[in-house]
């Protein structure tokens, strides 16, 4: 197996989208298969390199990448270092790093065209992750399939209407990390590139724009986003598959550091399901 791994490409705010790729050489052109986390998550969280092995070990390419402005860095890319590029992150550079990614797969040269088929090119994304490759799949034809993993269906529920106010005049809010205790900033400008593109950032007419196989995976048991939300995806659009993992939750049992070698079972019908999805 090949693992290009930590390779930089040139974002907003002289950052950078940080990619790794994982395939096993064949000569043989193979379906490319690009994972996008979600907030407060990064490349290397909890299973994703295990699951990016075993997408390669199955005939595909995966690449998985951290968005320029997840608040980790190059030389730290599991730590929130960069508190000031996460406090700065907004949904438009999300959607343009993921176009960057997509970009760099089919041009860079990194990968060997006999191994890639630039014509099976397809997203994965979990929650926040998933609703950005809900909106780029709408609007780049070069995705010709998608799954995500408990995916947001309204980019509203992130806020409080009550607090807008506040956050407006403080210019910036605090969320704790649970798992690292660190208070992280979100400034305004947030809800500011939301207001400025609602057009590009509307969720639901995403989906009904979507004219590709789409498969929608979460958890019955998710604490973050209810299923309710899958359920919302899934009735914008009678073409879209809807599979319940029952008593999954956000992160289908997962978690950072992974620990354990293996996936758990609700990990794995995910992984499953999306390698069955993508193999049609």
């Amino acid at each position: 197996m090949e693992i290009i791994g930590n390779i930089p490409i040139p974002s907003s705010d002289d950052r950078y989208v940080i990619v790794d790729g994982f395939l096993v050489k064949d000569k043989k052109p193979k379906p490319i298969v690009i994972l996008s986390h979600g907030f407060k998550g990064f490349k290397d969280w909890g299973h994703f390199n295990f699951i990016a092995q075993l997408f390669a070990e199955n005939g595909f390419i995966f690449l998985k990448f951290n968005f320029s402005h997840n608040g980790t860095s190059f030389r730290k890319p599991t730590e929130f270092v960069d508190l000031e590029a996460f406090g700065n992150n907004n949904f438009t550079k999300e959607l343009d790093d993921l176009g960057k990614v997509i970009d760099w797969v089919s041009s860079s040269g990194y990968i060997d065209k006999e191994e890639m088929d630039l014509d099976r090119l397809y997203l994965i994304g979990h929650s926040r992750g998933g609703a950005i490759s809900i909106l780029k799949s709408s609007e780049d034809d070069r995705v010709k399939k998608l799954v995500t993993w408990a995916a947001l269906s309204n980019f509203l529920n992130l806020w409080e209407n009550g607090k807008l106010a506040e956050w407006k005049s403080k210019g910036v809010v605090m969320i704790e990390n649970k798992r690292t205790e660190q208070q992280m900033p979100i400034y305004y400008q947030l809800y500011e590139d939301f207001e400025n593109n609602k057009e590009r950032l509307d969720i639901e007419e995403g989906v009904k724009k979507l004219n590709i196989p789409y498969l929608i995976l979460h958890g019955t048991a998710d604490e973050s986003v209810p299923v309710e939300q899958a359920k919302t995806i899934h009735g914008w659009n009678s073409n879209t598959q809807l599979m319940e993992i029952d008593g999954a939750n956000h992160t289908f049992g997962s978690s950072h550091p992974a620990g354990a070698t293996e996936l758990t079972k609700h990990t794995r019908m995910v992984v499953d399901a999306t390698m069955e999805f993508f193999r049609k």
